[in-house]
């Protein structure tokens, strides 16, 4: 059962990105270009997004499990670091020249867009190559 509601939960999310334009980089392009043709439509979209955000998480505060079960471990830190900074910059730039963010993404791909391919691929490669320099870091470290 619990499967089934997770698969439907994120066929639910993959209509939503398709039907808010979310997997269309123009659209999204459109939208990050401020100085030129910008296209608000999307702000509705994450205002939406937002919205529903804050009521899930004022919910799982209250919660020790998930609906399942299982153990909800929210994050309580609230510090800022380079880290942080540079991955959100590096997020922001790679949405702003692919019109692409990791979930909208893996639906575009699922859709059989080839640019969305790439883009995958990409993040992959990246993901890959941040866990390989986590594992040399830790190991340096400790030794």
């Amino acid at each position: 059962m619990r499967r089934i509601v997770e698969f439907l939960v994120g066929l639910l999310f993959g209509i939503g990105l398709i039907i808010s334009g979310m997997t269309d980089p123009g659209k999204v392009i459109g939208f990050l270009d401020l100085a030129g043709n910008w296209d608000p439509s999307l702000a509705f979209v994450m205002g939406g997004a937002i919205l529903v955000g804050m009521i899930a998480f004022g919910i799982a505060k209250r919660r020790t499990t998930t609906f399942f079960g299982g153990a909800l471990n929210l994050s309580t830190s609230q510090h800022i670091d380079r880290r942080l900074v540079g991955g959100g910059l590096a997020f922001g730039a790679g949405w702003g020249l692919a019109g692409f963010c990791p979930g909208p993404a893996i639906v575009a791909l699922g859709a059989g867009h080839a640019e969305a391919a790439v883009f995958v691929v990409a993040m992959l490669a990246g993901m890959l190559i941040f866990e390989f320099a986590e594992r040399r870091t830790a190991a340096a470290a400790s030794a």
